[in-house]
């Protein structure tokens, strides 16, 4: 009983330092946070604050409960990852942990830094941008010098233009002005000049920058890997596709394709195979796609389609003949020659106008995934509308 109570104890004091942190993040005084237990009561009982408290005060419980359970570090990292699975905040997160958690029923700190990194892998470094950014506000400051150094030297030689023209007029000796509107054109010409090829070397720096601007925006929406767009990419393609569907008054459908086993391909054939196989499929998938219908690959195993001008039973059907293309193909490990055991996908669809934002029937489409998962994978599910 007393190891059953010490464990107890440091969990009830975990859930505390983790509110009292969490509350430090938002910005409150210590001594705010200190009275935070009695604002409960303080609050008007049933009212949107006393609710309010009482919601955030049980989220900090789960998320220390969660660190806890697993054994976790108290950091922002693991604070972050079990914010985004306890609330559902960042479905890739969720999903990744679920997945875990039936595989393994436990995560580690070093489990939680890889899944983070694999969140982020198709973001552009903030030093990569901040460089390109700061060779921009150089090139545009070079630029806008150039220019007002170009407009000083025209204006100073049509100055002194009219003082020499001045003397031609007056009558006096035109040779020396001459002379001097010689040098002064000669001067002009070779400023001129090194105007232009100042100018020119600017603009070759300008499209250098421009190519590896193009490079950075292809590397933050597109898979590396695959070569298809990744979840950042299909988030805009998304927005821009309900919007023209809602406006065309034209259906649209999304579906979740999950590579049944993908860890044991991994395990059995290496991950060099791995991403044979994801590289594989993402092809198959690709075929489908046209102005009306979007893949990419959402994250690990996962892909995601979208198709304007389909019903969700139609995406089914063109999801499913795709899941069938691949059951029948034999994929060959090209490391040893062996001839590998059938790759299959589940596939979950779903209606985006039937549900009330995008993110709805993402999940609802996910749902349809899982249940394929569960009731035998190789499958293709369709979403309950009404779920």
């Amino acid at each position: 009983m007393t190891g059953a109570s010490s464990s107890a104890n440091a969990q009830h004091g975990l859930t505390d330092r983790l509110a009292r942190w969490a509350r430090g993040l938002s910005g409150k005084a210590d001594d705010e946070a200190m009275d935070l237990p009695e604002q409960p009561q303080r609050a008007r009982h049933g009212s949107a604050s006393s609710r309010e408290i009482i919601r955030r005060r049980k989220l900090y419980e789960d998320i220390g409960d969660f660190l806890f359970a697993h054994d976790l570090d108290l950091t922002p990292l693991n604070f972050g990852v079990a914010h985004d699975y306890l609330t559902g905040s960042h479905m890739g997160v969720e999903k990744a942990v679920k997945a875990v958690l039936t595989e393994r029923g436990k995560i580690t700190n070093g489990w939680v830094e890889n899944v983070a990194a694999e969140q982020r892998n198709d973001e552009v470094t903030p030093e990569a941008l901040a460089s390109m950014l700061d060779k921009v506000e150089e090139n545009l400051s070079q630029f806008t010098g150039l220019m007002t150094e170009s407009r000083n030297s025209a204006k100073d030689y049509g100055a002194a233009l009219q003082e020499e023209v001045k003397g031609l007029a007056a009558g006096s000796d035109s040779q020396p002005v001459l002379a001097r509107l010689v040098a002064l054109t000669r001067s002009m010409v070779e400023k001129t000049r090194q105007v232009e090829t100042q100018l020119r070397d600017n603009q070759k720096q300008t499209q250098l920058l421009k190519s590896n601007l193009e490079s950075a925006r292809r590397a933050a929406e597109h898979d590396h890997l695959t070569g298809l767009p990744n979840r950042r990419a299909f988030e805009g393609t998304l927005r821009e596709e309900l919007a023209q569907a809602q406006k065309e008054g034209q259906p649209l459908a999304v579906a979740f394709c999950d590579i049944d086993h993908f860890k044991l391909i991994n395990d059995t054939h290496g991950h060099d195979t791995g991403d044979r196989v994801l590289k594989f499929v993402a092809g198959l998938l690709s075929k489908a796609s046209n102005d009306q219908c979007h893949v990419a690959r959402h994250g690990g195993e996962e892909f995601v389609m979208l198709f304007r001008g389909k019903t969700a039973a139609e995406a089914c059907e063109a999801v499913d003949g795709v899941r069938q293309d691949l059951s029948t193909r034999s994929l060959v490990n090209r490391s040893n020659g062996e001839r590998m055991e059938r790759v299959s996908f589940s596939a979950g669809v779903a209606n985006v106008l039937a549900y009330e934002d995008p993110r709805a029937a993402l999940k609802a489409a996910d749902r349809a995934l899982y249940l394929a998962k569960e009731h035998g994978r190789n499958r293709v599910y369709l979403a309950a509308e009404l779920d």
